[in-house]
């Protein structure tokens, strides 16, 4: 497992040096489209371009936005397509199966619309999102605004981690696991002030 995780480090990191900007939006497209490839990899990296002058910060960070949103976007085609049946008999070959679906369904219908931007911070279910999204119909215009707002500070944070660490980005990665607990919090959190503001206003 861990010689293919290595490969698939080498492998990504290869594209986008590269491919530059595209390598960055073509990588992110491909993880937000379900597909195993894991943004931890690919947008630290690209800031450990932006530290040695081969990319800029900006430009890193929305080649990472608008790669996370058009592949998110394919995502709720899929979803909105294809609908449940279908993702269930073939989302399993690329790591989609009927618990993470459901576990993105509950988000959806406890939260509703709002969900396609806080969950763009949360782990794992940041891509599923995208599927009980199309699957309900949900407005395109309204998700695709949802997904970039959601996606913009993903992409400034793991970029900017990847500018500080320099050579040793590679460091993030057993820390990622560690940090789930706390991003998972930090977002229920939000949800929880959004709608408690929300509710006050009316």
């Amino acid at each position: 497992m861990e010689e293919l995780i290595e490969v698939i480090i080498s492998t990504t990191t290869s594209c986008i040096i590269a491919l530059g900007y595209w390598g960055l939006a073509i990588g992110m497209a491909i993880e937000s489209a379900n597909i195993p490839l894991p943004s931890e990899v690919i947008l630290p990296f690209g800031g450990y371009l932006v530290s040695i002058g081969k990319l800029s910060f900006w430009g890193a960070v929305m080649a990472g936005t608008v790669g996370g949103t058009v592949g998110s976007v394919l995502s709720y085609y899929a979803g909105l397509l294809g609908g449940r049946p279908f993702l269930l008999r073939y989302g399993r070959y690329i790591g989609i199966t009927e618990k993470k679906l459901a576990f993105a369904d509950s988000w959806f219908e406890k939260y509703g619309e709002a969900t396609a931007f806080f969950t763009r911070l949360m782990p794992v279910i940041r891509t599923f999102i995208s599927l009980p999204a199309g699957i309900s119909g949900m407005d395109i215009k309204k998700f695709t605004v949802y997904t970039f707002l959601g996606s913009l500070p993903w992409s400034i944070f793991l970029v900017y981690l990847g500018v500080k660490l320099g050579e040793n980005w590679t460091n993030l990665k057993p820390w990622f696991h560690r940090m789930d607990a706390l991003i998972v919090l930090a977002i229920i959190a939000a949800i929880i002030y959004y709608f408690y503001r929300k509710k006050r206003t009316k």
